[in-house]
């Protein structure tokens, strides 16, 4: 199937040079003058090496045709992540380095879209975004601004990101699982 490089997103799998890649990052760039670019950060499925590419964003790439499917995330292994199919019950172990730094995200139960080509998983998106609690901040202070002034806070997870000045300790939010940032307070 053939998309335009700009609707790439993390995740997706294309062919370049005649080589199945998985994409680890995408920026869109629309300069004032010039020709508007999408630069990618892929890896090679076949020896796992990372490669850089860049296309107008107008370009045709070749989306490689996976079986994708909703399946939950069930537990962390040494070498990697065991997810359930959600409707055949059949498991895959999914090795570290395809979710990398994204699986400080995963929860139990977490429901994601693995693809698989001829059986390995190539790739796994996880929602966009996620509900986890504040377990340090600073305290909210008397008289603060209107303004948008945000806060450093620690997460139930253990990352750190910033969070505004009416946020406190206990309060459920939404972080976005593609820049680790503060998305609105959690919907009871």
């Amino acid at each position: 199937m053939k998309v335009s490089a700009d609707s790439l997103r993390r995740g997706s799998v294309v062919m370049v040079d005649d080589n199945l890649c998985a994409v680890l990052s995408v920026k869109n760039f629309y300069p004032g003058k010039g020709v508007p670019t999408t630069k990618t950060e892929l890896r090679r499925i076949k020896d796992g090496v990372k490669i850089s590419k860049r296309w107008k964003t107008t370009d045709v790439v070749e989306r490689a045709i996976l079986d994708e499917a909703t399946h939950d995330y069930l537990y962390e292994l040494e070498d990697g992540y065991v997810f359930m199919h959600s409707e055949n019950y059949d498991q895959v172990v999914v090795p570290k380095d395809i979710i990398g730094d994204q699986s400080i995200y995963l929860q139990p139960e977490m429901k994601v879209q693995v693809s698989l080509f001829e059986g390995n998983p190539i790739s796994v998106v996880l929602p966009q975004k996620v509900s986890l609690t504040v377990t340090d901040t600073e305290p909210v202070t008397k008289r603060q601004t209107a303004t948008a002034s945000y806060k450093p806070a620690t997460l139930s997870n253990g990352v750190r990101t910033s969070v505004p000045s009416h946020v406190v300790i206990g309060t459920e939010i939404m972080i976005n699982t593609e820049d680790g940032s503060y998305d609105g307070v959690a919907k009871a």
